[in-house]
Parts: C-alpha cells; structure tokens; sequence
C-alpha cells in the first residue's frame, strides 16, 4: 500500500449541512419567515441521494443524521489519520438547483456564514470554498467579494451540470473576480437538474447519471478552452472535483487533434490544450477511475505528461476506497508529496495567508 505523508491537503471534503433549518439562524427575518410559512424542509440533490451506498462510506455513515454532518466525525474518520494540514470544505447542498434568483442568493450567503460558524471557527486546519447563485452572475460576484474578506476562503465552487456550458462569456465576470481575488474555481460533480444530465436526455437509473459526470467535465474542460477563458484569464486556475482523470490523456490527444484542423475558427486559443490544461487546470484524485495495476497506472502518468496536475483529496465522506487505502498502489515518494502538499499548494495560494477572518 501507498501511504500518505503528513501535511497534506485534502481538497475535497463534504461537511453536510444537517436540515435546511440549520441555515435559519443564517437568514435575514424575511427568508426566516418564507422557510417556515412555506414549510420548506430540506435540500437534497440527486446527485448524492442519502441512502445511496456510494453517498458514504459503511463505515462512515452515522447512525443516525446526514454522513459529514459532524465535524468530531471528520476529525476522527479523515483529518486525522491522513494527518491533513488543511482540509477544504466544498458543501454540496443544492441551494444551485433553486430557480429564483433571490432565494438562491440567500441560501448562498446563509451557507457560505454556516459553513464559516461551524465548520472553520471549530477547527483551524479547515478551509472553505464559497457556494455562488450562479442563477445570476451579478449576485454571485458579490458573494464572492464579500466571501474572499475571509481568507479561509480560499475557492469559488461551481458544479459541472447547469444551465449552459462554462466557457460562455455570461459567467466571465465570475472568473474576472475569483482570478483578481486569487481564488481557483473549483467545478464539482453533480448538476442543478434544471437539464437532463445525460446529452441524450434523461436515464432511467442513478448510475447513468453517475457514469455521465465524466462526460460533463470533458464537454466543460472543452467549453472553457475554446471560449477563450484562459487566453482572457490566463492566471485562474479551476479545480476539476470528482471528476476522474483516467480520460485526460486520450480527450487531449482528441482535442488537440482537431483544434490543431480547425483552430482558425478560435484564433484565440494560441496555445495547444495540453499546454492550456498543465498550466491552469488541476483534477481531484479520488475518485480513482483506474484499474488497480501500479504499472498501468504509472503509464497513464506518463500519459498525462505532467506529475502537477493532481491534487490530493479523500471525497470525505463518500465511499471512493477501503480503510487508509486512499493513495493507489505503486506511486514513487516524490510523487505522492507533489501530489499530497507541493501541488495544492502551488494552486491555492491563500493557503500561504495568514489567516484573515
């Protein structure tokens, strides 16, 4: 077995927002009052459905509450015994999948101060990434400002299925300030359901919507190269969060195929996509798409042609490996500290700042 080293950073953990009338202490009087009187309850997004084996390890799952739901739980099941330095919280409560604009950005910004209260006040070595109504691209940039004062802080999070493919120039704005604020977009796994998540409509079956997420982050990581993001935003980095990465290296050898046939159509992108992809994206490690072969494994690094693009990361609490199994077998010791420290450092810087609440 591959065993971590101390001081790393987890890049993905769930801390779980218990019932959404935990958020109520985080509302203003009038969304207080429109929660209760209109007897809203919770919610829950399909992408992770509770009681889905897969949504949390056997040996993680509480006996009674939502799994990631206690932090003395995630102490005891992931920052400590993977000796984490810091641990960054992406909450998946699916205030994206809320149509109005205006009681989006409430829950939003009652999520983003829950999360600040409960999670990151009671424990320094955690960190946070600010949930943005991307229903409306001015609210979200306001969040975003008024987040980024907290340098615990330190990612935009977004999910990978939403209403329209992520390179387009409507969210622009929301790079523009995550870029000057020095804040990486993290792009998670799962989707607001307002469209099918499959690009032929929609399944019958929760593993068909599980399979496609990695054809999202492909349609996604093509979207945002051609669109000219990076060429307009070139020092912003994006997080690709439960994506896989065992389809890089054959996507890129697609893409860069034809943007090499037809790249007078996107003038542009003036650099290759593997060069786009080494400079500005990063991919989450678990879970891990790979088969459990060292040799195989190595050779799909090789294949990536760089040992900078992944970060370290448990999926906390969700069931993406068995015990303290959360490095695969055969990784050499320079690989696993690039991957476990040097790398998430290099992409969030704020995690170098002293802490500034």
């Amino acid at each position: 077995m591959t065993s971590p080293i101390a001081g790393g950073v987890d890049c993905d953990l769930h801390p779980a927002v218990p019932h959404l009338t935990s958020l109520l202490p985080y509302l203003n009087d009038y969304w207080r009052d429109q929660v209760t009187t209109r007897g809203m309850t919770d919610l829950v997004s399909q992408s992770y459905p509770p009681n889905s084996p897969i949504s949390a390890r056997p040996d993680w799952r509480p006996a009674q509450g939502k799994p990631g739901s206690s932090l003395e739980d995630m102490k005891a099941q992931a920052l400590d015994p993977f000796g984490v330095s810091y641990g960054i919280c992406n909450p998946l409560f699916g205030v994206q999948m809320v149509f109005s604009e205006d009681m989006a950005d409430a829950f939003c910004r009652a999520l983003n101060d829950w999360l600040a209260k409960e999670w990151l006040d009671r424990d320094a070595r955690l960190r946070g990434s600010i949930v943005i109504p991307v229903q409306n691209i001015e609210k979200s940039v306001a969040e975003i400002e008024r987040c980024a004062k907290d340098n615990r802080f330190v990612q935009v999070l977004m999910l990978v299925m939403g209403d329209m493919p992520l390179g387009k120039r409507a969210y622009w704005p929301i790079y523009a300030a995550a870029e000057r604020l020095g804040l990486p977009i993290g792009i998670h796994a799962g989707s607001n359901y307002h469209n099918p998540p499959s690009s032929v409509g929609w399944g019958s079956y929760h593993i068909e919507d599980y399979v496609a997420q990695a054809q999202a982050f492909q349609t996604q990581l093509t979207s945002l190269i051609v669109e000219g993001v990076f060429a307009r935003h070139p020092k912003l980095k994006m997080v690709m969060l439960e994506s896989g990465f065992t389809w890089l290296p054959s996507y890129l050898w697609r893409l860069h195929k034809f943007w090499r046939g037809i790249r007078m159509e996107t003038p542009w992108v003036d650099r290759a996509p593997l060069e786009i992809v080494r400079s500005n994206i990063r991919f989450s490690l678990q879970p891990i798409d790979a088969p459990p072969d060292p040799v195989t494994l190595n050779r799909l690094f090789d294949h990536m042609q760089s040992d900078e693009l992944l970060l370290f990361s448990t999926d906390y609490p969700h069931w993406q490996f068995e015990g303290d199994q959360v490095l695969p077998e055969g990784m050499s010791s320079d690989l696993v500290r690039k991957i476990m420290i040097d790398n998430p450092l290099a992409t969030y810087g704020r995690l170098k700042q002293r802490v500034r609440a």
